[in-house]
């Protein structure tokens, strides 16, 4: 579609009739209209829509409004409302490689205090292209089509429907919004579907479902059908039930992630300010305790042990000594006792032996005697008790025992208390209790809401499981339903052919348009990263880009790989990501668009406004109508545009009447000195 022309009389603030060619040349695609604010650019860009598209146009300035009163309210407040307001809009568009030209003339004026009256008239050259030769212009041979007039609402649908309309007229400082990844996802859906052609293998597969149950009905069959339509409305209503709760569903998990986050923002917090210590302050205390009446019992045990033998392990040299001297002394009372003995045996001896042995035996049993003698004489004699030496013995076996028992004792007693010393350590770094009594209350708050918010995602998962049983259910009595409808037909071979091949149909298409729906997201995603990083200032920004099939989400990715939060982009950035949004589907769809821009510039810094000068208007569409203010578009700027513009007008608002005329050129432009 290319605009031709548009004439507004008594809109808004044109008074009179003002007209604006919007022709383009080859290479030169851009139409500037210039204006100062309220001078009437948006007022234009509305009447575009409102040619079109008549009730179901999105003006800016309705607003809330109802159509009647929005009409009543546009025309002029200097003009003579009987007479109304009139827009006559002129375009083109290929149909079938054959070009034709439209004319559209939407008016209306009031007719008594309350009534008003609109009537829209549609002319058309259907072989306008066979007639155009290149370079030079030839006049269209509109008629009126009565057809084409009554049903224009519906034909206009068919030649640019209005969700792809929205795309491409659009107001600048409104489009940041897109950048928004469920704003970005609704219009991706809506444009791959209307703007792609990928609606239209949808609705032939609407069509041949249709086509499979739309059979005349017998009186016999009415009940059954009867059925089906009830079961179709249930059908859509437990649709509706389960969508609903699967939003509420995908609410409730954004609200419980955000409180988990809180939460772990407050477990760190609590953790830092020694939460953890003050909490283990009683289990520390009671530790405490135990170990030091463990230590105090090690010690009462080592004072029992040293009020026994064991200090005589220091004079170990003097029961050294003891246990000698008791050995002599038990030696010397057994060698008195054995003299004793012998004296009588050797006396029995030598009366027994001749006289002449007795000298010899006398002399030497005198002499062991003597010998036995010496040895039990002692130097020094305790007399001590002949059960000294057993005694020793015990005494040697209770210290060893006592010994082994003290060493182990003062092992245990080491241990504990270093382990006092390590509870002692922790009580001093438990906080006080009036620094983290505010957190903690907190935190366990934060703690509940975790679990309340658990508990309503649970709940709400659970919701959506039961309404997809019961749409399951629903759908699959729906199909036994139809399919004994199709049982019941007269002329059931018939129908079970349509039904054969229509299925068939319906799922070619349906692998089609998943095919045609990946092909053109992929299309889309390099269209839009070469788009906005021919836009961008920062090279690198943004490395990667990807669409999801099922959501139609935006993800960016940087150099990394790492995802990229659109809130991190500056509003300058997201007005160019979605500024390439809609240039990248205008390069998938073909440029056969005209973009209708008003403020494109208003929230970019030099440097994005001269990307988007250089790179972006020139190559935008085939048509580039731009709405402009002097701030926006300034001289500077009209230089490096002016190449590339068919067109250049200036929206002059008249102060004192409050009116808006039209003038060619632009504030700079050579021959508009008088715009002012």
């Amino acid at each position: 579609m290319l605009l031709r022309k548009i004439t507004l009389e008594e809109f808004g603030a044109y008074r009179g009739t003002q007209s604006l060619d919007l022709t383009t040349k080859k290479n030169k695609p851009i139409v500037l209209i210039g204006g100062l604010n309220g001078c009437g650019k948006t007022t234009l860009l509305d009447a575009i829509q409102l040619a079109l598209y008549g009730p179901r146009a999105r003006c800016s300035g309705r607003g809330s409004k109802s159509y009647e009163t929005y009409l009543r309210e546009s025309i002029n407040r200097q003009a003579d409302p009987t007479r109304g307001a009139q827009i006559i809009l002129e375009f083109t568009v290929t149909v079938d490689g054959t070009e034709h030209y439209y004319k559209v003339v939407r008016s209306w004026h009031t007719s008594g205090k309350t009534t008003l009256k609109e009537f829209v008239n549609a002319f058309v050259d259907e072989e306008y292209g066979s007639r155009a030769k290149p370079g030079r212009r030839v006049e269209p041979e509109l008629k009126y089509s009565r057809v084409l007039s009554q049903e224009w609402a519906d034909h206009i649908e068919s030649l640019l429907p209005l969700e792809v309309a929205s795309l491409s007229f659009f107001d600048g400082e409104k489009i940041e919004s897109l950048a928004d990844p469920e704003r970005a996802a609704s219009v991706i859906e809506s444009a791959i579907h209307s703007l792609l052609g990928v609606s239209t293998v949808q609705q032939l597969r609407t069509d041949l479902l249709a086509l499979q149950r739309r059979q005349k009905l017998s009186d016999e069959e009415q009940h059954l059908m009867d059925k089906i339509h009830a079961e179709e409305q249930e059908q859509q209503a437990a649709d509706a039930a389960l969508e609903n709760a699967e939003q509420q569903a995908a609410q409730r998990k954004s609200e419980l992630l955000k409180a988990r986050r809180t939460l772990e923002t407050l477990e760190a917090a609590y953790k830092q300010e020694g939460g953890n210590l003050f909490e283990r302050r009683v289990e520390i205390e009671r530790e405490y305790a135990q170990v030091s009446a463990s230590l105090a019992e090690i010690r009462s045990s080592l004072v029992q042990l040293a009020a026994g033998p064991l200090p005589l392990l220091m004079m170990g040299s003097h029961l050294k000594e003891l246990r000698k001297q008791a050995g002599r002394e038990r030696t010397a009372a057994e060698s008195h006792q054995v003299l004793g003995v012998l004296e009588e045996r050797d006396q029995w001896l030598l009366d027994m032996l001749p006289a002449e042995a007795k000298a010899t035996v006398t002399e030497k049993l005198e002499a062991d005697r003597a010998k036995r003698a010496k040895s039990a004489s002692l130097k020094v004699d305790l007399g001590l008790s002949p059960d000294t030496l057993p005694q020793l013995s015990a005494l040697d076996e209770a210290l060893s025992r006592d010994k082994a028992r003290a060493a182990e004792l003062l092992q245990q007693a080491a241990e504990a208390a270093e382990e006092l010393v390590q509870l002692e350590r922790q009580l001093a770094g438990v906080p006080a209790k009036s620094k983290v009594e505010a957190i903690q209350k907190e935190r366990e708050d934060q703690l509940q809401e975790v679990a309340r918010l658990e508990r309503e995602h649970e709940n709400s998962l659970n919701n959506v499981a039961e309404l997809k049983r019961r749409l399951e259910y629903v759908s699959a009595s729906l199909q036994r339903a139809h399919e004994e409808f199709v049982r019941t037909k007269v002329k059931a071979e018939e129908v079970e052919r349509i039904i054969k091949y229509s299925e068939k149909a319906r799922k070619t298409l349906e692998q089609f348009g998943d095919t045609l729906l990946k092909r053109h997201i992929s299309r889309l995603e390099v269209a839009m990263l070469t788009s906005f990083q021919t836009l961008m200032r920062k090279q690198g920004l943004v490395n990667d880009l990807r669409i999801d099939t099922d959501k139609f989400t935006l993800t960016l990715a940087d150099t990394d790989g790492e995802p990229i939060d659109p809130g991190r982009l500056s509003a300058g950035e997201r007005q160019l990501l979605a500024v390439s949004l809609l240039w990248g589907l205008m390069k998938v769809a073909g440029n056969h668009l005209p973009s209708v821009i008003d403020t494109p510039l208003g929230r970019l810094d030099s440097r994005h406004r001269e990307h988007l000068v250089d790179r972006y208007f020139p190559y935008a569409s085939n048509q580039v109508l731009l709405l402009s203010t002097d701030e926006e578009i300034d001289e500077y700027l009209l230089g490096r545009l002016k190449k590339s513009v068919a067109h250049t007008y200036t929206l002059v608002h008249d102060d004192t009447t409050f009116t808006t005329s039209v003038v060619e050129g632009y504030w700079w432009n050579v021959g508009a000195s008088n715009v002012a």
